[in-house]
């Protein structure tokens, strides 16, 4: 078909119909490549120079800065979707360059692509998401493994609330006391009901090492949740023997929680360190440390002849002496674990953290008045307390001791202690503040 000839005056104005017929055509939907571009009225088609760029010698008819879209200017690539939507056996096409409208800046890599019309930065091409993603650290088999999670991770770790769930007021109630000193370090207080060997990991002072071994243990219940206290957790200086901690049952001690173990329905606790903390109120208070200071002080364990009494973190052994003015043949006969006593504060050394008490200062002394309510000579009536030595204590009723002897006609094994006695008073000794007599007869 001949070319219909074009006259020099009307090409401005067909070459300005054919680039806005083409600005219009020029995007293409995805998935199909684009169409070639006629011209109206079977006009020859816009001859195209370098890829993607236009050869209109008239650049008027682009938008300039600001004005127009993009999209109108932009050449969809179709390189990237399936050869199927276009025609069977065409290769498909080299990605055209986007061209900028003249004038205008060109845009950066997010800001050229409208959200309407392009994809958004999440749904860009595989390859540019793998070019932005940071490369995968990949696994290092010589590293150290992970270390283990220390008691208090592990507790912080745990559900309360699930593991918490269907106890009774007081249950719930005993652990969250236990919770309350695992966390805070606040001392309990508790009545030992028992001692009992167990297995279980200590780390050796002198070496360091954590080893394996079976000790006794201190049980304290709180409410039904049982604590344990193993013996290198109970003494502040030098360990006590076994037997002490199988005889303290009944006392009241105070320890602070260093292990919960919510699964298993027990705590580890340590004596050692709430006697610490005592021990610190103490020193700071000089209304308790000083001389002649009334205080309380509680038996942990009582034997035949002393007992171990504690007094603000202090573990102190006191004899009959320190215990009582009146002679006592066996302690255990008038005292028990866990009673509290009075006791006056003898002294008191902060350097070396030693604390000296005595419960019989709290009364007066029976021997003051002695020789005026029992002369020299007098008959009284009395009680063998115990035996030492050849002597025999015998307690008078006002609580006056007099060491006694044997008369000549009685021996020693007519009698025991516990049974009464006549005696005659003999003398006083006013620097050992003691009384001396003889047995005359039993009562």
């Amino acid at each position: 078909m001949p070319k219909k000839k074009i006259t020099p005056a009307e090409e401005p104005e067909q070459t300005a119909g054919l680039m806005e017929q083409a600005g219009e055509e020029a995007t293409a939907p995805p998935g199909e490549p684009p169409q070639d571009v006629g011209a109206p009225n079977d006009s020859p088609p816009l001859e195209v120079g370098e890829l993607g760029e236009a050869v209109p010698g008239d650049d008027s008819g682009f938008p300039g800065d600001g004005e127009g879209e993009a999209e109108e200017v932009m050449v969809v690539d179709v390189s990237g979707f399936p050869p199927d939507g276009g025609p069977e056996g065409k290769p498909p096409e080299p990605m055209p360059e986007v061209v900028p409208p003249m004038g205008a800046q060109e845009p950066g890599p997010t800001e050229g692509v409208s959200m309407e019309d392009g994809q958004p930065a999440s749904n860009a091409p595989p390859a540019m998401m793998e070019d932005a993603l940071p490369p995968e650290s990949l696994p290092n088999e010589d590293a150290p493994p992970a270390p283990p999670l220390t008691d208090r991770q592990s507790f912080f770790a745990l559900d309360f609330h699930e593991l918490d769930r269907g106890l009774s007021q007081e249950e719930r109630q005993a652990w969250n006391s236990i919770y309350a000193s695992f966390r805070g370090h606040s001392a309990l207080s508790g009545t030992v009901i028992g001692a009992d060997p167990h297995s279980m990991n200590v780390r050796n002072k002198e070496t360091g090492q954590v080893e394996r071994r079976t000790m006794y243990c201190v049980v304290v219940l709180v409410y039904r949740v049982p604590v344990y206290i193993p013996a290198t957790e109970m003494w502040m200086g030098e360990a006590r023997p076994d037997y002490v901690l199988q005889n303290m049952m009944g006392a009241s001690i105070d320890f602070i929680i260093t292990k919960v173990d919510r699964e298993g329905g027990y705590a580890i606790a340590s004596r050692r360190q709430a006697s610490r903390a005592q021990r610190y109120f103490f020193a700071h208070r000089p209304d308790l440390c000083a001389e002649g200071a009334r205080v309380k002080c509680r038996l942990l364990a009582v034997g035949p002849r002393r007992c171990l009494a504690e007094c603000y973190g202090h573990d102190i052994d006191l004899t009959q002496r320190e215990l009582s003015y009146t002679a006592i043949a066996d302690l255990r006969e008038q005292y028990r674990p866990g009673d509290e006593l009075d006791c006056i504060v003898k002294g008191y050394d902060a350097a070396r953290r030693e604390l000296l008490i005595s419960v019989k200062e709290t009364e007066t002394n029976p021997f003051e008045g002695a020789e005026q309510r029992h002369p020299v000579g007098s008959r009284r009536y009395a009680v063998i307390a115990g035996k030492y030595g050849g002597g025999v204590f015998c307690n008078l009723p006002d609580g006056t001791v007099c060491m006694c002897n044997y008369s000549y006609q009685h021996e020693d094994s007519e009698f025991q202690s516990g049974d009464h006695v006549t005696l005659v008073v003999q003398r006083f000794e006013r620097e050992k503040q003691q009384m001396y007599g003889k047995i005359l007869s039993k009562w």
